[in-house]
Protein backbone atom coordinates (compact mmCIF):
# COMPACT_ATOMS: atom_id res chain seq x y z
CA UNK A 1 0.00 0.00 0.00
CA UNK A 2 1.33 3.36 -0.86
CA UNK A 3 1.27 6.17 1.75
CA UNK A 4 1.73 9.91 2.24
CA UNK A 5 4.88 10.18 4.27
CA UNK A 6 6.50 13.45 5.84
CA UNK A 7 9.35 13.12 6.83
CA UNK A 8 11.01 15.79 9.06
CA UNK A 9 15.01 15.98 10.32
CA UNK A 10 17.06 18.66 9.91
CA UNK A 11 19.99 16.58 8.62
CA UNK A 12 20.21 16.11 4.73
CA UNK A 13 21.94 13.21 4.78
CA UNK A 14 19.07 11.07 6.91
CA UNK A 15 16.65 13.06 4.19
CA UNK A 16 18.19 11.53 1.48
CA UNK A 17 18.50 8.34 2.29
CA UNK A 18 15.35 7.74 4.42
CA UNK A 19 13.13 9.47 1.75
CA UNK A 20 15.32 7.26 -1.14
CA UNK A 21 14.56 4.05 1.22
CA UNK A 22 10.71 5.36 1.97
CA UNK A 23 10.23 5.76 -2.15
CA UNK A 24 11.75 2.83 -3.44
CA UNK A 25 8.92 0.96 -1.10
CA UNK A 26 6.20 2.95 -3.18
CA UNK A 27 5.63 5.99 -0.62
CA UNK A 28 5.40 9.47 -1.51
CA UNK A 29 7.68 11.44 0.66
CA UNK A 30 7.97 15.08 1.60
CA UNK A 31 10.59 16.31 3.72
CA UNK A 32 11.23 19.15 6.34
CA UNK A 33 13.88 20.63 8.32
CA UNK A 34 11.92 22.19 11.11
CA UNK A 35 8.77 22.21 13.20
CA UNK A 36 6.69 25.36 11.66
CA UNK A 37 7.46 24.42 8.02
CA UNK A 38 6.11 21.05 8.98
CA UNK A 39 3.08 22.41 10.10
CA UNK A 40 2.52 24.70 7.20
CA UNK A 41 2.71 21.15 4.82
CA UNK A 42 0.83 19.40 7.27
CA UNK A 43 -2.08 22.41 7.33
CA UNK A 44 -1.71 22.22 3.24
CA UNK A 45 -2.43 18.20 2.94
CA UNK A 46 -2.13 15.62 6.22
CA UNK A 47 -0.13 13.14 5.48
CA UNK A 48 -1.05 9.27 6.31
CA UNK A 49 2.48 9.44 9.00
CA UNK A 50 4.93 11.48 10.29
CA UNK A 51 8.25 10.64 11.44
CA UNK A 52 10.13 13.03 13.26
CA UNK A 53 13.48 13.88 14.36
CA UNK A 54 13.55 14.59 18.40
CA UNK A 55 16.05 17.29 18.12
CA UNK A 56 14.83 19.97 15.74
CA UNK A 57 15.99 23.77 15.38
CA UNK A 58 13.78 25.91 17.27
CA UNK A 59 11.02 23.72 18.42
CA UNK A 60 11.63 20.38 19.76
CA UNK A 61 9.86 17.21 17.94
CA UNK A 62 8.74 16.37 21.19
CA UNK A 63 6.87 19.93 21.14
CA UNK A 64 5.69 19.52 17.87
CA UNK A 65 4.17 16.27 18.57
CA UNK A 66 1.83 17.62 21.50
CA UNK A 67 1.03 20.37 18.78
CA UNK A 68 -0.40 17.81 17.03
CA UNK A 69 -2.11 16.28 19.65
CA UNK A 70 -4.12 18.95 20.43
CA UNK A 71 -5.53 19.84 16.93
CA UNK A 72 -8.82 18.05 15.97
CA UNK A 73 -7.22 17.47 12.97
CA UNK A 74 -4.19 15.74 13.34
CA UNK A 75 -5.41 14.05 16.40
CA UNK A 76 -5.07 11.41 15.14
CA UNK A 77 -2.55 11.69 13.41
CA UNK A 78 -0.09 8.34 12.59
CA UNK A 79 3.53 10.02 14.39
CA UNK A 80 6.97 8.06 14.51
CA UNK A 81 9.58 9.37 16.54
CA UNK A 82 13.12 8.88 15.25
CA UNK A 83 16.04 10.09 17.33
CA UNK A 84 19.76 9.49 18.66
CA UNK A 85 18.79 9.61 22.39
CA UNK A 86 18.52 5.97 23.07
CA UNK A 87 18.03 6.21 27.22
CA UNK A 88 14.62 4.30 28.35
CA UNK A 89 13.33 7.77 29.88
CA UNK A 90 13.63 9.12 26.60
CA UNK A 91 11.75 6.98 24.57
CA UNK A 92 8.59 7.14 27.66
CA UNK A 93 8.43 11.03 27.37
CA UNK A 94 8.43 10.63 23.59
CA UNK A 95 5.33 7.83 24.08
CA UNK A 96 3.99 9.71 26.97
CA UNK A 97 3.77 12.82 24.91
CA UNK A 98 1.73 11.06 21.60
CA UNK A 99 3.90 9.18 19.88
CA UNK A 100 3.41 6.24 18.51
CA UNK A 101 6.31 4.46 18.23
CA UNK A 102 9.97 5.57 18.82
CA UNK A 103 12.83 4.18 16.49
CA UNK A 104 16.70 4.72 17.23
CA UNK A 105 19.29 5.80 15.06
CA UNK A 106 21.07 4.21 13.60
CA UNK A 107 18.61 1.80 11.97
CA UNK A 108 17.76 0.08 8.43
CA UNK A 109 15.59 0.45 5.91
CA UNK A 110 13.67 -2.94 6.37
CA UNK A 111 13.13 -2.03 10.02
CA UNK A 112 11.69 1.30 9.52
CA UNK A 113 9.25 -0.08 6.78
CA UNK A 114 8.11 -2.94 9.40
CA UNK A 115 7.55 0.09 12.29
CA UNK A 116 5.73 2.50 9.40
CA UNK A 117 3.84 -0.51 8.55
CA UNK A 118 2.85 -1.42 12.13
CA UNK A 119 1.92 1.76 13.18
CA UNK A 120 -0.25 2.26 10.16
CA UNK A 121 -1.81 -1.14 10.75
CA UNK A 122 -2.74 0.38 14.27
CA UNK A 123 -3.89 4.07 14.01
CA UNK A 124 -5.64 3.56 10.33
CA UNK A 125 -7.43 -0.09 10.26
CA UNK A 126 -10.39 0.99 8.96
CA UNK A 127 -9.45 3.19 6.10
CA UNK A 128 -9.89 0.38 3.66
CA UNK A 129 -14.01 -1.11 4.80
CA UNK A 130 -17.04 -1.47 3.44
CA UNK A 131 -16.31 -1.05 -0.68
CA UNK A 132 -14.37 2.36 0.37
CA UNK A 133 -10.98 3.76 0.41
CA UNK A 134 -10.35 6.90 1.95
CA UNK A 135 -6.36 8.92 0.95
CA UNK A 136 -6.04 11.18 3.09
CA UNK A 137 -2.70 12.44 1.43
CA UNK A 138 -4.52 13.43 -2.24
CA UNK A 139 -8.06 13.57 -0.47
CA UNK A 140 -9.76 10.71 -2.54
CA UNK A 141 -12.24 8.35 -2.17
CA UNK A 142 -12.68 5.16 -4.03
CA UNK A 143 -15.56 2.79 -3.96
CA UNK A 144 -13.61 0.01 -5.95
CA UNK A 145 -12.35 1.58 -9.57
CA UNK A 146 -15.11 4.67 -8.54
CA UNK A 147 -14.17 7.70 -7.57
CA UNK A 148 -16.60 9.73 -4.72
CA UNK A 149 -16.70 13.56 -5.14
CA UNK A 150 -16.89 14.82 -1.72
CA UNK A 151 -16.97 18.44 -0.30
CA UNK A 152 -13.98 18.91 2.27
CA UNK A 153 -16.02 18.83 5.31
CA UNK A 154 -17.59 15.51 3.94
CA UNK A 155 -14.02 14.34 3.06
CA UNK A 156 -12.93 15.05 6.94
CA UNK A 157 -16.61 13.76 8.12
CA UNK A 158 -16.34 10.33 6.64
CA UNK A 159 -12.21 10.65 7.17
CA UNK A 160 -12.68 10.33 11.15
CA UNK A 161 -15.45 8.19 11.24
CA UNK A 162 -13.83 5.85 8.99
CA UNK A 163 -10.72 6.28 11.37
CA UNK A 164 -13.05 4.99 14.41
CA UNK A 165 -15.27 2.52 13.10
CA UNK A 166 -18.30 1.18 15.26
CA UNK A 167 -17.77 4.05 18.01
CA UNK A 168 -20.93 6.44 18.20
CA UNK A 169 -20.32 9.93 18.11
CA UNK A 170 -22.36 12.38 19.52
CA UNK A 171 -22.61 15.87 17.32
CA UNK A 172 -20.64 17.51 19.82
CA UNK A 173 -17.76 15.45 19.50
CA UNK A 174 -18.06 15.07 15.59
CA UNK A 175 -18.00 19.05 15.75
CA UNK A 176 -15.08 19.35 17.84
CA UNK A 177 -13.59 16.27 15.92
CA UNK A 178 -14.34 17.70 12.28
CA UNK A 179 -14.57 21.38 12.48
CA UNK A 180 -12.47 22.03 15.76
CA UNK A 181 -13.05 22.91 19.02
CA UNK A 182 -12.85 26.64 18.89
CA UNK A 183 -15.91 26.39 15.42
CA UNK A 184 -19.43 27.65 17.54
CA UNK A 185 -21.49 25.67 15.38
CA UNK A 186 -25.24 24.54 15.94
CA UNK A 187 -25.38 20.67 16.07
CA UNK A 188 -27.71 20.32 13.49
CA UNK A 189 -24.66 21.00 11.27
CA UNK A 190 -23.36 17.70 11.65
CA UNK A 191 -26.98 16.56 10.57
CA UNK A 192 -26.97 18.62 7.74
CA UNK A 193 -23.32 17.60 6.35
CA UNK A 194 -24.17 13.57 7.10
CA UNK A 195 -27.35 14.43 4.89
CA UNK A 196 -24.96 15.53 2.01
CA UNK A 197 -22.22 12.42 2.98
CA UNK A 198 -24.76 9.67 2.50
CA UNK A 199 -26.43 11.98 -0.78
CA UNK A 200 -22.87 11.70 -2.28
CA UNK A 201 -22.11 7.93 -0.63
CA UNK A 202 -25.63 6.53 -2.29
CA UNK A 203 -24.71 6.02 -6.06
CA UNK A 204 -22.32 3.28 -5.13
CA UNK A 205 -24.58 1.96 -2.65
CA UNK A 206 -22.75 2.70 0.58
CA UNK A 207 -24.23 5.51 2.50
CA UNK A 208 -25.68 2.63 4.91
CA UNK A 209 -22.37 2.34 6.44
CA UNK A 210 -22.70 5.71 8.08
CA UNK A 211 -25.68 4.76 10.70
CA UNK A 212 -28.07 7.22 12.65
CA UNK A 213 -28.53 6.19 16.75
CA UNK A 214 -31.04 7.09 18.06
CA UNK A 215 -30.67 10.14 21.02
CA UNK A 216 -27.34 9.63 20.73
CA UNK A 217 -25.65 10.76 16.87
CA UNK A 218 -23.55 8.93 14.47
CA UNK A 219 -21.21 6.10 13.55
CA UNK A 220 -19.44 4.09 11.20
CA UNK A 221 -20.59 0.01 10.52
CA UNK A 222 -17.97 -1.03 8.10
CA UNK A 223 -19.91 -4.41 6.94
Amino acid sequence: MSIQVLLIDNNPAVQQVLGHNLRQAGHAVRGTSDAESALVLIDETVPDIVLLEWDLPGQSGLSLIRRLRARARTADLPLLMIAMRAAEQDKVLALEAGADDYLTKPFGPRETLARINAVMRRRCPALPAAGLRIDPGTRRVMAGSRQIVLGSVEFRLLDFLMRHPQRVHTRSQLLDGVWGVDAYLDERTVDAHVGRLRHALAPCGCHAHIETVRGSGYRFVPA
